[in-house]
């Protein structure tokens, strides 16, 4: 604990862009084939380094089949806030979910990223006995603690019960119990985000296990049972406020990114794919009247593709869906970037107008029929995935998996990890860095990213920008 609040947390959105550049970014590595122990990458990102884009440190995990996906930090801006009880602490820790395993990792990065090691191992039983969920997927460090969605319930196949989240102390990392106290129709879980002053929460849906543990279940897709539905809550009270449909075909309603400016109340939800004719969109949310409103403000089309060019899954309709799998808001608010991990391509909008998006750049790598090469000329399997925004909205980073049996169905000749960042313009537009690949280990793929001294998918501010 610091006697002052950590030099990393920032009361408002134009500050943060202020502060210095990240040195290292933490990257999730998973063994697809459950060989070998999930592992956290520490990779330099600072130019002109000697071990620029090198990994300079792994933490290597003492167990098998955790299936790691996305993680967070146990405290960050929003430890700023009025109602937060904990404004000295430090963003110190990463927290780990193993989405399979229901296990958490609790590790320390200081007082070197190149040291990082683990602090603390939570085991499943601890999670199903005092939550009643299984599955942790997305964290989130709030002011009153750590958030943790799930996306199973309870029992073997975590079908027993909804999915939802549940609470962690920041401090001690004790599993608290559930937040909800009415979740009113929401019976299926994905990510969340808010707006603390405003004080409400955003939840969006993907899917139970059996629908996703073993790949993507074709005839619930065209049956239109994963995901297609927001929920609002009201963050204090912990209840559902309203849920919004936004239509059974808009399958997988996934990533949520509220407007960083508390000022501002909207946000943009990205939707995998329409049943109907394949492509991809963006909605945007806002409140107005009392009342949340949504609508589809772009669409993405799907790209032809030879026969031979695609996977089994896909021969039957002749076309690569964009499979919209990420979303990035940066910090001023002015640039969504979207990843599109099925044609291979990193989009950029403007949403200066958040409810009339212009598309502002483009670089395509990877795609499931274009295959395009990195400039640097090495291949780049699979497509744009999980992507990170610098607090400066200088440089956006990306990975290439999405989930070890999706990969498999989609990209079935492999996807070996790597990451790869790219320059944003002074008025928009995009250009790979020919300089930064990190190629990981044989064996291991790349997920999520996380920026030392927090980023634009960590934080939440407490005040409006001046």
């Amino acid at each position: 604990m610091t006697m002052r609040p950590d030099p990393t947390f920032h009361a408002s959105p134009k500050l943060a862009m202020e502060a210095p550049a990240e040195n290292f970014a933490y990257t999730l590595l998973l063994s697809p084939d459950f060989s070998k122990p999930d592992a956290l990458a520490v990779i330099d990102v600072k130019p002109g380094s000697p071990t620029y884009s090198q990994i300079v440190h792994t933490v290597t995990m003492p167990n098998k089949g955790d299936e790691f996906h996305h993680f967070g930090w146990n405290a960050c801006s929003s430890a700023l806030s009025p109602l937060a009880g904990h404004a000295f602490i430090e963003r110190r820790y990463l927290i780990i979910p193993g989405l399979r395993s229901s296990r958490i990792y609790i590790i320390d990065t200081k007082p070197d990223p190149t040291k990082a090691k683990i602090h603390k191992i939570i085991e499943p039983e601890e999670v199903f006995r005092k939550t009643g969920y299984s599955r942790p997927h997305t964290i989130h460090c709030g002011p009153d603690g750590i958030y943790v969605s799930t996306l199973g319930g309870g029992g073997k196949d975590g079908t027993n019960g909804p999915p939802g989240v549940f609470i962690m102390d920041c401090e001690t990392f004790e599993v608290l119990g559930r937040w909800e106290i009415d979740r009113g129709p929401q019976t299926l879980h994905y990510d969340f985000w808010w707006n603390l002053p405003r004080d409400y929460m955003v939840t969006s849906e993907w899917a139970l296990p059996p629908q996703f543990e073993n790949g993507i279940v074709p005839e619930d897709l065209l049956a239109n049972k994963y995901g297609h539905r927001l929920h609002f809550w009201d963050l204090r009270a912990r209840r559902n406020v309203q849920t919004i449909d936004l239509g059974a075909n808009h399958q997988m309603a996934l990533e949520v990114r509220p407007a960083h400016d508390p000022v501002r109340e909207y946000g943009f939800v990205g939707v995998v794919v329409d049943t109907t004719n394949l492509e991809a969109s963006i909605w945007t949310w806002w409140r107005e009247g009392g009342k949340f409103h949504a609508e589809k403000t772009a669409t993405i089309p799907p790209e032809p593709a030879p026969k031979e060019k695609l996977p089994p899954l896909l021969q039957g309709f002749g076309a690569v869906p964009p499979l919209v799998t990420d979303i990035d808001l940066s910090m001023d608010d002015r640039f969504l970037y979207v990843s599109c991990w099925g044609t291979g391509e990193m989009r950029q909008y403007d949403v200066s107008d958040p409810r009339k998006p212009k598309l502002a750049g483009s670089v395509h790598i990877g795609g499931i029929a274009r295959r395009t090469p990195h400039p640097n000329g090495k291949a780049f399997a699979a497509g744009p995935q999980m992507v990170e925004i610098s607090r400066d909205g200088k440089r956006v980073y990306w990975t290439n998996s999405l989930y070890s049996t999706w990969d498999d169905q989609f990209y079935p000749d492999g996807v070996p990890g790597v990451e790869v960042v790219a320059n944003v313009g002074g008025n928009g537009g995009l250009e790979l860095d020919k300089d930064y690949f990190v190629s990981f280990p044989d064996g291991y793929r790349a997920h999520q990213i996380r920026l030392e001294g927090g980023d634009c998918s960590t934080d939440s501010f407490c005040y409006p920008s001046a």
